[in-house]
């Protein structure tokens, strides 16, 4: 198996965790892995009160150099916007919400390797 499928792999996975946390918190999945030519966004929920939010999840084994959260560089945030605004575009239904993106940082740092520290940053960039 190649470092990139299993890179793929992992993503998803985790992915996947961050999905069910939000449903946990009473968010709705609208798409995951959303692709466009403008970029990738992660999952896309409508949260308890309707308000459509773009989701980025980030890996980090360790907290080190920042930890997940860090790791949204402001080219990573303007990728995530413009591939929104195709969203936005492309899926008309959604143009009269309100908007946010949302970063979810997974990590295991200092915690027993079966269970993942999850940090959830609402609202995190505009």
């Amino acid at each position: 198996m190649s470092k990139a499928w299993s890179t793929l792999k992992k993503g998803h996975a985790y992915e996947g965790i961050a999905a069910q946390h939000l449903i946990k918190h009473h968010y709705r999945l609208v798409e995951k892995n959303y692709r466009c030519r403008a970029g990738e966004i992660d999952l896309i929920a409508l949260d308890e009160r309707n308000n459509l939010v773009f989701v980025e999840v980030r890996y980090r084994a360790s907290a080190e150099f920042g930890g997940a959260l860090a790791s949204v560089t402001a080219t990573k945030q303007r990728r995530l916007r413009r591939a929104a605004q195709f969203y936005l575009l492309t899926h008309s239904q959604y143009r009269q919400h309100y908007c946010r993106f949302d970063v979810i940082g997974i990590s295991h740092g200092g915690r027993a390797q079966n269970t993942p520290t999850i940090d959830w940053i609402r609202a995190a960039f505009n």
